[in-house]
């Protein structure tokens, strides 16, 4: 894409009304815009990040064999009233159509898998969904870490025995894994314990990303590097290891052993009449966006992993009054797209060499590559990572190469 047809542009000073470091970069780099307290529109550069790591998340679910289906968001009031939370401060509601906006889809999935789901012979089975939430959240002031509408993957497993669930879950969390893993974000994240809350009556899983922009405060076992949540925290591991590292944190997933809590509710039996026992595993993808961007920044901007960046180059030609370098930028431009690297070229010629560069480290594409008469000279192109201070010339003739080995 050429840098002067995009529909954004970048912005010096940081928004008033957000304090969340993910906003300001965000909404000053031209990939969201703020509509309403927790309600984000998502411009092109940010779309292309949100379906990169959709991306990610789908093929990572699929790889374990669920299955992707499309729920509603308008939901029954009848159903929730079944399981008694119509009534919860989470929920929006349209009263007078008995009406309420999805913010979770327990109520929804389990009297559908009744349709589908007819004996053992069809278990296990997992399906899932990337959709929409909506939440009435009243702490709506974290940019797109907390929203009130956001992006979201929920996954439901169903079984016929504590066996079957366990082994299940047990695959969730090292798909879980391989997601934050290819997001950039594993050496920070830790599997955490934490309370059930509303979706379970025993314990829960939380997937918490170390960063110092965290809302939560997990201690971290020296001994086999899991983490517990304050919330449960009793100073004991339960591997026995009793020396933590306490950090902030910021959760990036969720997983829950719902047991048969809603398939009682629901009557969802086997052939035998036994309920059957289903998982929970939410991921938020949006969520994860801005927890990349609080962890992966510098005092100049962003620095995308190369997995999720919405470019994997940052093609930018200076001294745009030449015509010798605007033709051989136009010319590389060529030959990267052919080769099938995502560029942004960044071909105005309104903008200063300093306001192109200073772009360029706030967009935070992983890699820059800048074309001058300075490098013309020398049959070259300057390269440069992101969040790097080292650049490097290489000859134009040695550039596909040259990027071949080294992204």
């Amino acid at each position: 894409m050429k840098q002067a047809d995009l529909l954004t542009k970048t912005v010096k000073e940081n928004p008033k009304d957000e304090v969340s470091l993910n906003a300001k970069l965000l909404t000053r780099g031209g990939f969201v815009d703020k509509l309403a307290s927790g309600i984000y529109t998502y411009l092109p550069l940010g779309l292309r990040v949100l379906n990169n790591i959709k991306k990610i998340v789908k093929e990572e679910m699929d790889n374990i064999g669920a299955q992707e289906i499309l729920m509603p968001s308008l939901l029954p009031k009848e159903n929730w009233e079944k399981t008694g939370r119509w009534n919860v401060e989470e929920m929006y509601k349209i009263h007078d159509e008995n009406l309420g906006l999805g913010w979770t889809h327990e109520e929804i999935i389990t009297p559908l898998m009744k349709k589908h789901i007819l004996s053992s012979h069809d278990l296990p089975k997992g399906i899932y969904q990337i959709q929409s939430k909506f939440r009435n959240e009243p702490r709506a002031k974290s940019g797109i870490l907390r929203g009130r509408e956001f992006l979201m993957k929920d996954l439901y497993s169903f079984h016929d025995s504590e066996e079957s669930l366990d082994e299940y879950y047990e695959k969730v969390k090292q798909a879980y894994f391989r997601i934050y893993e290819r997001c950039g974000l594993k050496e920070k994240t830790y599997l955490t314990l934490a309370g059930g809350g509303a979706f379970t009556n025993g314990f829960s899983h939380e997937f918490q990303t170390i960063t110092s922009a965290g809302e939560d405060i997990i201690y971290i076992c020296k001994k086999c590097g899991n983490a517990i949540n304050k919330e449960v925290f009793d100073k004991k591991c339960s591997c026995g290891g009793k020396d933590f590292v306490e950090e902030k944190s910021i959760e990036v997933g969720n997983i829950f052993k719902l047991g048969t809590k809603y398939s009682e509710v629901f009557d969802l039996k086997d052939e035998n009449g036994k309920h059957l026992i289903m998982g929970c595993y939410g991921l938020g993808i949006s969520r994860l966006m801005g927890s990349i961007v609080e962890v992966f920044n510098d005092d100049k901007g962003m620095i995308w992993p190369k997995n999720v960046a919405p470019f994997l180059i940052h093609l930018v030609s200076l001294d745009m009054g030449d015509v010798d370098v605007k033709q051989k930028a136009e010319e590389i431009y060529s030959i990267l797209q052919n080769s099938n690297l995502e560029v942004l070229y960044d071909n105005r010629d309104d903008k200063t060499a300093g306001e192109k560069l200073n772009d360029c480290d706030l967009i935070g594409i992983p890699l820059r590559i800048v074309v001058s008469q300075k490098t013309l000279k020398e049959e070259s192109v300057e390269v440069k990572k992101r969040g790097e201070k080292k650049a490097e010339l290489v000859k134009i003739k040695d550039l596909i190469d040259f990027l071949k080995n080294d992204i």
